[in-house]
């Protein structure tokens, strides 16, 4: 098999399966995470190299598979210039930041979680920059999201960590929901959700009625994401992470996702009044504000996040102006705050951990102390500022020059040159102040202990920033042309316009609007002082505190509508719910004219029909009558549900009676371990007015359900049913029609549903795990509970019975295909015989004796079922499809090989996983709660 042939998904999971690795790793030694970390990014790479070559020859590499094609959903992945760009930022910066964290974490710091999350967002960031398929391009953008909250909130004991990552995951989160949207709405617009397509319908989507809409909802997802004004607040809270985090936030990945659709969808979106308007207005918004604000922070990372803000707000300006030059200069840019901003929040983090503050007022002189560092960060610092001979400056020049060309579209663009200039002028002014505050003058006498040089090779991967720093600077055209060249035309998909990487172009505008920047921000910081008094004037605003504000008036509001629906009485909600479906009703059938009842006839009721339907009926209403004693109620709550078994015995359904059956013996035990610490009998209820109310919703809600039911079913009318009985041996090899479609026709579904249980299972365990309640010391009669916990004739009984129900269980699963069965009825089964051995032998007997976690079951079962998806995937099938084969063995005979039993495989493994360790757990509850009522009685 040719590994190449699907290098690009390998690329993107493989930082998924590293995580596992690196918290593994961290188990045996602490530095193992740092080493699994580095090696994981460094194969990511290798996986990469190979097709790096393709896009330097204008090719574009896509690897696709089917996953659901008739909704135009395919697990894709490409390859261009672009991406290429962005996965090389990352991975590089991302080793780079991966060796600087190894020495930057404390002791105290666990590394495993720490690299598992590192790893788990890289991860999610190639997923964005190399998906060729725009809904699998939404999905990794909301993991962006959510593993950045965990990397965030990373230092879960500070309160500020905790509220950047709910702030954090807020705005991007919702800004993730609207892109969702808007990729949807191109997808129709174009009718394919593949990137190639959309990307060659630029003409078709700027003459849509859609397109406005579209590119609302688009821009939404990008500015929330890239922190451009107005939810720009929300970065600069994202400090309280570690600074290794911020380092790999603000220079290559979460805050460039924004900025990298920018120029994924320029050729498709661009080039309109609105694009120009929405895109170039936030952006030189979002320019002055970050650069405005960064001039005044105090902490070191506070300044460099304004500044990315700053940054970030030029790179959208440019993008805006919707040329092609200034989107040479927009990439071009990208590359080089990368570098610069990557580095200077490294030395940020390097003081922090040598010194023991942020805090400039507090820092200075360290130049004396750490010489290399401080060099290290005037070269970053002057990049920032656009000094020549580095990076920043030939991209700030080509801002200028862009501007100056704007400037002549309108009177109102006259502005641009002035207040692009006004930015660079900012910009010089707080690159000088976060070096003269930090590392020039006298040494404070304020800080914590004499600082020093880091270890070297946490000055390694600055030290290599700086160099491609300087190297750029210098020598553009060798170092940074070619790769600049290949990104153009991928985000343009067109020729790429001539452009100069000169360090000189004579004396012209863009050169003065430097000088002009160089010489009035240093002159401005000299002269700080009184500006530093205007900005203590409207200090006190803050977009934070009308974020919260607002979200605390949402709270409220929610708070208010869930008071007045919700009394804490499940009568009252059950009402609200149970009426309003009646309403629904009435209004549907209000306006209908024609007969209730079709012409269809009914079927023919027996008397064995008859007496099973009233023994339901009267369990029903026994239940209810007999509710206040709870116990008894659940005995006779049982009947229902094996009446319910009978019917679908009566009406050919065994598969249905199975798992009614199973599930019934599943949730009478799980109701009895809760109704253990629940009063054993419910109070009176007084209110008659009330009762009379349920009773009247009740009857109506029966009778409403009941004439709904003839109502449909004394009609015609076409079922899906017929088409899965004329294709389930022919499509999935298997004559048993429910089981075929739980793991063929919809396993996707069923996937889902297995993995929603795997969490509730996990849930129940996390929530109860460590809890000790109450239990009560005698019967609703006062008698003492029975001491002989695990009577004899219980235990000897169920460990006879156990190896049977094993073998019922496994018999069960493997006819499943053919025959009434499957792995969830068998996963039941099994699960059934495992908790009759806890029940009668005691938890500790039979833990002793089953020495499985149940935790490595249900995972397992899911990387079993995902697997079996994958390599249908990989065989370039779509998702799930099931494969089958009969084979004559010489015993056995003819014999079924379907690729669907290892995909109920794994259904059977999470359902025993998840329900044994969800009844245990509630069983060890009621274990521990009972001996220690026991002790203190």
């Amino acid at each position: 098999m040719n590994l190449l042939a699907f290098n690009l998904p390998l690329v993107v999971l493989l930082p998924f399966f590293g995580a596992a690795l690196a918290a593994w790793a961290s188990r045996f030694n602490r530095l193992g995470a740092a080493y699994a970390s580095g090696l994981i990014t460094l194969l990511a790479l290798a996986l990469l190299m190979p097709s790096a070559p393709l896009p330097f020859h204008d090719q574009t590499l896509i690897q696709s598979w089917s996953w659901v094609p008739d909704l135009g959903l395919y697990f894709a992945f490409r390859l261009d210039g672009l991406s290429l760009l962005f996965a090389l930022l990352i991975l590089i910066i991302g080793l780079l930041i991966i060796i600087y964290a190894r020495y930057y974490l404390s002791q105290k710091d666990c590394m495993g979680r720490f690299f598992a999350y590192l790893l788990m967002f890289m991860g999610s960031m190639l997923g964005i920059v190399l998906s060729e398929n725009v809904i699998q391009l939404v999905i990794f953008w909301e993991l962006t999201s959510i593993t950045s909250f965990l990397l965030i909130s990373y230092w879960q004991h500070r309160k500020e960590a905790r509220q950047g990552a709910r702030m954090a995951l807020a705005i991007t989160g919702a800004g993730g929901l609207a892109l969702l949207g808007g990729v949807i709405l191109l997808g129709e617009m174009v009718g394919s959700y593949q990137l190639t397509h959309i990307l060659a319908a630029g003409d078709l989507i700027r003459a849509h009625d859609w397109y406005l809409p579209a590119l609302v909802l688009i821009l939404l997802g990008v500015f929330t994401k890239s922190a451009q004004f107005p939810f720009h607040f929300w970065l600069p809270h994202a400090m309280a992470a570690p600074t290794p985090v911020s380092a790999y936030l603000h220079s290559a990945t979460m805050v460039k996702a924004g900025i990298f659709l920018l120029a994924r969808f320029f050729p498709a979106l661009s080039g309109t009044f609105e694009w120009t308007l929405l895109v170039g207005g936030a952006g030189l918004i979002t320019l002055l504000i970050g650069a405005y604000t960064a001039l005044f922070k105090h902490d070191l990372k506070g300044l460099l996040a304004y500044s990315t803000i700053s940054h970030l707000g030029l790179i959208t300006l440019l993008f805006g102006f919707g040329t092609p030059l200034a989107a040479v200069a927009a990439i071009f840019h990208i590359i080089n705050h990368a570098t610069f901003k990557a580095s200077l929040f490294m030395v940020a983090g390097i003081v922090d951990h040598e010194t023991g503050t942020r805090d400039m007022r507090r820092l200075g002189g360290l130049i004396h102390y750490m010489p290399h560092t401080a060099t290290l960060a005037m070269v970053a610092a002057a990049a920032m500022a656009g000094v020549p001979l580095l990076n920043g400056f030939l991209s700030k020049e080509m801002l200028f020059d862009q501007a100056v060309i704007a400037s002549s579209y309108s009177h109102w663009a006259l502005l641009l040159p002035v207040l692009v200039t006004i930015a660079g002028l900012l910009s010089v002014a707080y690159s000088v102040r976060f070096i003269k505050d930090t590392f020039l003058g006298q040494p404070k006498s304020e800080l914590l202990h004499t600082p020093h040089e880091p270890p070297r090779f946490m000055k390694i991967p600055v030290d290599i920033l700086v160099v491609v720093c300087l190297a750029v600077g210098v020598l553009p055209a060798l170092t940074v042309s070619p790769i600049l060249e290949t990104a153009v035309a991928a985000t343009l998909q067109t020729d790429v316009p001539d452009f100069s990487l000169a360090i000189w172009h004579g004396f012209n505008a863009p050169l003065m609007m430097s000088i002009a920047a160089l010489i009035g921000g240093v002159a401005l910081f000299l002269k700080r002082d009184a500006l530093f008094r205007f900005y203590q004037l409207h200090e006190h605003i803050d977009a934070k505190s009308y974020f919260q504000s607002s979200l605390n008036a949402l709270l409220k509001l929610a708070k208010g509508v869930t008071e007045s629906f919700d009394k804490g009485s499940l009568q009252h909600a059950s009402a609200w719910v149970i009426g309003t479906s009646l309403l629904a009703g009435i209004i549907g059938f209000w306006h209908y004219s024609g007969p209730l009842i079709g012409d269809t006839p009914v079927q023919s009721v027996d008397t064995l029909t008859v007496i099973v339907g009233l023994l339901g009926a009267l369990a029903a209403i026994t239940t209810a009558i007999w509710h206040r004693k709870r116990l008894v109620s659940l005995i006779v709550l049982g009947a229902v549900g094996l009446v319910i078994a009978i019917g679908f015995v009566k009406f050919s359904a065994p598969d249905l009676a199975l798992t009614q059956l199973s599930v019934e013996v599943v949730t009478i035990v799980l109701l009895l371990l809760a109704l253990y610490f629940l009063p054993q009998a419910s109070p009176k209820e007084i209110n008659r007015l009330r009762l009379w109310r349920d009773g009247l919703l009740a009857a109506a809600s029966g009778i409403g359900a009941t004439l709904l039911t003839l109502s449909v079913l004394t009609r015609d009318f076409d079922s899906i049913s017929a088409y899965f009985l004329e294709n389930s041996v022919s499509g999935g090899g298997g004559t048993n029609v429910v089981n075929v479609i739980l793991v063929d026709f919809r396993g996707f579904d069923t996937l889902g549903e297995i993995v929603v249980l795997a969490l509730a299972g996990l849930g129940i365990y996390s929530l109860l795990q460590g809890m000790t309640l109450p239990a009560p010391k005698n019967d609703l009669h006062g008698r003492l509970w029975n001491p002989d916990k695990h009577p004899l004739i219980l235990q000897t009984l169920t460990r006879l019975l156990l190896p049977l129900m094993l073998m019922v269980a496994v018999f069960v699963f493997l006819r499943g295909h053919n025959l009434p069965g499957g792995g969830f009825i068998a996963g039941l089964i099994a699960s059934v015989a495992l908790i009759v051995q806890y029940l009668a032998n005691g938890i500790d007997w039979t833990r002793h004796r089953l020495q499985v976690d149940m935790h490595w079951v249900i995972g397992l079962g899911l990387l079993i079922a995902i697997a079996t998806g994958l390599v249908m995937m990989a065989l370039g099938y779509p998702f799930l499809t099931s494969a089958f084969r009969h084979i004559h063995w010489p015993v056995v005979g003819d014999f079924e090989l379907a690729s669907a039993i290892a995909f109920d495989l794994g259904v059977f493994l999470v359902v025993v996983g998840s329900t044994v360790l969800s009844l245990v757990q509630l069983g060890r509850l009621s274990h521990s709660s009972h001996a220690e009522s026991t002790w203190k009685s």
